[in-house]
């Protein structure tokens, strides 16, 4: 490959994609948000921080000379990856949508598909009981008005807005087993599980855990993506859409 590859990042693919190309000796530069402390950190270059919106990503895609952007950035970082829809677009530059899977329903699930995160929030308001609520620090404060239910918060950094009245925070970080989440749903009687669909296993076991006990899952759909890239759902898939590429070149 004779690519100089922009990887926006975040993600355990992401991550892997990185070390692939490092290993082929492909330049590549990793760019991450910077909205978790101490994230984990792909190998090869790396860059922290935004880009200012579609001109300034636009720019700095030409400036740097990139040949190729792939967006493995998490499923509901919708706002990076309109914004790199347009910039590859403006810039000329070829882009590639890379998404793991999402989780589907199994026999023994009893989910209650939702929207988005403030139908996760009525849906609670009206169900009450208690809550595993593991949509991400950033979306706890939807939750803030929920009086009649009791919430256990997983996060990776403390939430920074309003908070439930009634509710323990437990920071952690993944990925997570299965014994380990079925302990947390016994030891906290919890009672209705809330979650984005991230896909992926580094967190599926709560969703194994909470369909052994028959637990409610609301699950947060995806949102839409804008079209104008090519799409893959693994990181062998995005190797062969960059080895082709170059194969072009």
């Amino acid at each position: 490959m004779s690519e100089r590859v922009l990887i926006l990042g975040g993600t355990g693919e992401a991550r892997a994609l990185a070390a692939a190309l490092v290993d082929r000796d492909v330049p590549v530069i990793s760019s991450l948000a910077g909205r978790v402390r101490n994230p984990r950190l792909p190998v090869g270059q790396v860059r922290i921080g935004g880009f200012g919106g579609v001109e300034g990503l636009a720019s700095w895609l030409d400036d740097e000379q990139i040949s190729a952007v792939v967006d493995a950035t998490h499923p509901f970082a919708a706002r990076i990856t309109a914004h790199a829809v347009a910039a590859a677009r403006r810039a000329g530059v070829p882009l590639l949508r890379l998404a793991r899977p999402a989780w589907e329903p199994g026999r023994d699930d009893r989910w209650t598909r939702v929207p988005d995160v403030a139908a996760a929030a009525r849906t609670v308001a009206e169900r009450g009981g208690r809550v595993f609520l593991t949509t991400g620090r950033q979306d706890v404060d939807a939750f803030a008005d929920v009086a009649d239910a009791w919430f256990l918060i997983r996060v990776v950094d403390p939430p920074v807005g309003p908070l439930p009245p009634r509710h323990r925070i437990l920071s952690s970080r993944g990925p997570y087993d299965l014994a380990g989440e079925r302990k947390i749903l016994a030891e906290n009687e919890i009672s209705l599980l809330v979650t984005k669909n991230s896909g992926g296993e580094l967190t599926r076991a709560k969703l194994v855990a909470a369909a052994e006990a028959g637990i409610e899952v609301v699950m947060v759909d995806r949102p839409a993506e804008p079209e104008g890239s090519a799409r893959v759902d693994s990181v062998d898939g995005a190797l062969a859409w960059l080895q082709a590429r170059a194969g072009a070149a």
